[in-house]
């Protein structure tokens, strides 16, 4: 049975509940890290929550790809891609 996933708002409340801070804070302080792994993969930087994940950007090669409504065979040029790795613990605390 698949449930809803988490919303900003549920996120929010969910962290100024766990943290003590009020919404507004927590709602800045989700923003502030979006913002910074935004600009740090983006730069081509990793970063590491720790638990969680790691978050990189990797380089894709050209490449032929097909167009499903023609079938016809058009090159694509290389470009970087997001890679989310989850971490062991997360993948351990959803196996136990």
């Amino acid at each position: 049975m698949a449930t809803k996933p988490m919303t900003k708002a549920e996120l929010v409340a969910a962290l100024a509940d766990e943290t003590g801070m009020d919404k507004k804070g927590a709602g800045a302080a989700i923003d502030a890290l979006s913002a910074i792994i935004t600009r740090e993969v983006a730069g081509g930087g990793t970063v590491t929550l720790p638990g969680v994940a790691k978050i990189t950007s990797r380089e894709r090669a050209a490449r032929m790809v097909r167009n499903p409504a023609t079938n016809e065979m058009i090159s694509k040029p290389a470009d970087k891609a997001v890679k989310v790795t989850a971490a062991k613990a997360l993948k351990d605390s959803v196996n136990s």
